[in-house]
This record gives C-alpha cells, sequence and structure tokens, in this order.
C-alpha cells in the first residue's frame, strides 16, 4: 500500500481506535487521533506479519481488527500522555 493509502486508512482507522477506546477520549485533539491511526496502521500490520498472518484474497478482516486495536491502545496512550484524560480515579 503507498504512502497515500496508509493516509487514508490511517484517518478512518484513527477515527475508529477513538470510537472503540474505553471511557471519554474525546478530548485529544484531531491531528493526535490521526496520528495515533496512521502508528495503528503501520504497527498493526507489523504486528499481524510478526504472528504469521500472510495476509488473504479479498479484504483481511484479521488485520484490520488488529491495526484498530492497536490504534485505541495509542488513542489511550496519547490521552495519558497529554495529560487530557478526564475520567475519573476512584
Amino acid at each position: 500500500m503507498g504512502i497515500i493509502g496508509v493516509i487514508i486508512a490511517g484517518i478512518i482507522i484513527g477515527l475508529l481506535g477513538k470510537f472503540v477506546a474505553p471511557g471519554d477520549k474525546d478530548n485529544i485533539p484531531l491531528w493526535l487521533t490521526l496520528l495515533c491511526g496512521i502508528g495503528g496502521v503501520i504497527i498493526g500490520w507489523y504486528i499481524y506479519s510478526a504472528f504469521g498472518g500472510n495476509g488473504s484474497s479479498g479484504v483481511d478482516w484479521v488485520r484490520w481488527i488488529v491495526a484498530i486495536v492497536v490504534a485505541a491502545v495509542l488513542v489511550v496512550i496519547a490521552s495519558t500522555v497529554t495529560g487530557r484524560n478526564t475520567s475519573k480515579r476512584v
């Protein structure tokens, strides 16, 4: 996939990752969400390949699910690191 494809996939995956992230993660900037999505796509594909994923003919749903999960983790990390995590600790 070319760089344009990774950016477009990163935008979509970043927004999906923000949606599935636990708690209130809507307070990080959009540009940071997009970076988390691009990172999620790239890191997710490497993790998928490291565990034996070799793709399939057609849409490889497992690879995309891994990318969404990695993007969600990156969104949580970004929210925590930037100090914008507003979830209450008990």
